[in-house]
């Protein structure tokens, strides 16, 4: 059979692949579209059976898809790609190193006064190993653990992610390490309480990774219904769909009650709403692909959200 390949954007015929066998995959129509035009890689190609449909996946295979009666796939250019692991790291090094700069305090930050003379304040010290304990943990899980079911992004996600980390270590540090910082209002209390709030959540954060590497098996997208295992850490699988973010925003509560800065207390809400956003998204999609998932569970807010 015969495939006619349209632009998604300007409703225009780019090509036709000819002699297309019915048992093909998506995978398959990407390569021969690729040899008639070099430019778009395999990861850039997004296909469609119309419009306003949503992406066919690699595994589609042709002879089951409604194809209309010309044959027709909407192709749509995803831009130029990165590794999602690439970006990742950039994301992350990025605050790692910004963070070390304010707590040395590099020249022309401070005033020539404070120049290479940390803060004596205990706090601060404890406040810059937690921040980079957990880029040097997210660095490593990029590395050595995450498995991602996607091999890129589009390269305008790079900057669009790394200027949100990157900005925000930056001002997170530059508040803390400041020479008029005050340290939490309830002194020691205060601070042990977001100290081992972060150490708490870091862990869990930890194990749920962990959980999911071995959830999906190297080399596959396959899916399964994540589950409480002997890991005390993996018993909030019970309760919500989506532990790892509701870690990640325990991680950076404890930070701001740490560290009492109005930044910090910023970046957790900021992040928040951002993995509450995914995490209902996943929710949805767990409830949607596996008839049997928990219902009483939760996205990310145990009994609430």
């Amino acid at each position: 059979m015969d495939l006619n390949i349209v632009s998604l954007k300007t409703k225009r015929q780019l090509c036709k692949l000819e002699g297309i066998s019915k048992s093909a995959t998506i995978a398959t129509v990407k390569e021969l579209f690729e040899k008639k035009n070099p430019r778009y890689y395999q990861s850039r190609q997004s296909f469609r059976l119309n419009p306003k449909a949503k992406s066919l996946k690699d595994s589609d295979i042709v002879a089951t898809m409604n194809l209309d009666v010309d044959n027709t796939l909407y192709f749509k250019d995803l831009g130029p790609q990165i590794a999602w692991a690439t970006v990742f790291l950039l994301e992350y090094a990025g605050p790692l190193v910004l963070y070390l700069v304010f707590y040395f305090r590099f020249p022309f930050i401070y005033g020539d006064e404070f120049t290479f003379k940390p803060s004596s304040e205990w706090v601060v010290r404890v406040a810059a190993l937690c921040h980079s304990f957990h880029y040097v943990k997210r660095l490593f899980e990029t590395k050595f653990i995450h498995r991602f079911s996607h091999g890129t992004m589009p390269i305008r996600n790079l900057f669009k992610n790394s200027s949100y980390y990157w900005t925000f270590g930056a001002l997170i540090s530059y508040f803390i390490n400041h020479p008029k910082y005050t340290v939490a209002s309830y002194g020691e209390s205060q601070i042990m309480l977001g100290l081992g709030i972060f150490v708490f959540c870091e862990l869990g954060n930890f194990s749920i990774h962990y959980y999911f590497r071995n959830l999906r098996p190297a080399g596959t997208t396959r899916r399964q219904i994540p589950k409480a295992s002997t890991n005390p850490f993996t018993w909030l699988f019970s309760f919500v769909s989506c532990p790892n973010y509701t870690y990640e925003v325990g991680i950076w509560i404890g930070f701001a009650i740490m560290t009492q800065t109005a930044v910090a207390l910023l970046f957790a809400i900021c992040g928040c709403l951002q993995m509450t956003q995914w995490a209902l998204g996943k929710h949805r999609n767990y409830r949607r692909e596996f008839s049997d998932y928990p219902r009483s569970r939760k996205a990310i807010v145990p009994f609430l959200l």
